[in-house]
């Protein structure tokens, strides 16, 4: 073919015509039946695509009143990514037509959703704040080692979640020389290198767990850039059984949070913590519907193992989430998290 087109024009390059004709082979789109047939075949995978495009588009209309799957779907929704890719390589085994344009809707929503995360961080600048969040695990062997990973950081600001004796007592002498002020209440604690003031324990308890239950704080943080109302919380576990999404408790104490933070007087606030929860959970809505979440950045938190889900969060009102990232692994079954915060 290509040799009869170079014969006819005299030319050492290969036509137009002969291009368009190898592309169309590569997809099975010439003419005759068996162009026709690319426009056939791969029915049920075109399908499939405009599912998984109608999943990540319309999430929020997944019902819940059934084990919460709503949120269960928004607990794992980048990861319908690989089901696109999984759909292409098979659209091009089968040299499907149809279900190659049809992938075209769900890389469109996938890219719309979480495309923006991928993007480099932005510059650093001079209102920037840093902050560490982790959840060190009441199990974890090596709290001075864990504090001393915190710390090398160098943020501004450390939040820890499942503090408990001895354990606490440790972090408290690690991170004492770079970390002067420090907070806890309960499980939960701040340590920061600017003056706290006015700190108080976070009732974000949901009915039905005993009075022993203490996972919130809040406090004021005296930075360079202003005062700043920061929460630390934890909210409930969450499990996935037969049931389906048991998440009730963890929503009602996102509710209580939500409220705490509506109700907060002082303009800037940060909030950090382990919400058991991704900012596309909708049981997190009492939160992310006033508080800015991560503009750049997956940061996966968990399992350490193989960390499927960003559950360690940092948000902010009147401030911007530039960038968050996991930190090395730590004796926690969380990975810490670190984010800059650009105040207003």
């Amino acid at each position: 073919m290509v040799e009869q087109v170079r014969a006819d024009s005299g030319a050492t390059s290969t036509s137009p015509s002969t291009v368009t004709a190898v592309l169309r082979r590569v997809v099975g789109a010439g003419e005759g039946a068996e162009g026709r047939s690319a426009w056939r075949r791969g029915r049920v995978l075109a399908g499939l695509a405009v599912v998984t495009a109608g999943l990540l588009a319309f999430h929020r209309a997944v019902p819940n009143s059934v084990g919460r799957l709503g949120s269960l779907l928004e607990a794992f929704l980048p990861w319908l990514g690989l089901v696109v890719l999984v759909l292409l390589g098979l659209a091009l085994l089968r040299r499907s037509a149809l279900a190659l344009v049809a992938l075209l809707l769900p890389v469109a929503a996938w890219t719309y959703l979480f495309g923006g995360l991928l993007l480099p961080a932005p510059d650093s600048g001079p209102r920037d704040l840093v902050v560490v969040q982790h959840n060190v695990s009441d199990e974890n062997a090596d709290p001075a080692g864990t504090a001393r990973a915190l710390a090398g950081a160098e943020p501004d600001l450390i939040a820890l979640e499942e503090l408990v004796p001895p354990a606490l007592a440790v972090y408290e002498k690690t991170l004492a020389p770079d970390y002067p002020h420090h907070e806890v209440r309960g499980t939960v604690g701040l340590w920061s290198k600017h003056p706290l003031a006015d700190t108080r324990l976070l009732d974000i308890k949901p009915r039905g767990i005993g009075e022993g239950w203490s996972r919130g704080l809040r406090t004021v943080v005296g930075t360079p850039r202003g005062e700043v109302a920061a929460y630390v919380a934890h909210l409930p576990s969450i499990r996935v059984g037969a049931s389906g999404f048991a998440s009730a408790l963890r929503d009602e104490s996102a509710g209580l949070l939500g409220e705490a933070v509506a109700a907060e007087k002082v303009k800037a606030v940060i909030l950090l913590g382990d919400l058991n929860g991704t900012v596309d959970d909708r049981g997190l809505a009492p939160l992310t519907s006033r508080l800015n979440v991560a503009e750049r950045g997956m940061a996966f938190s968990f399992p350490t193992a193989l960390p499927l889900a960003r559950i360690d969060q940092v948000m902010a009102r009147s401030g911007t989430v530039a960038h968050i990232r996991t930190l090395p692994a730590t004796g926690s079954d969380h990975l810490p998290v670190a984010a800059r915060i650009r105040l207003e």
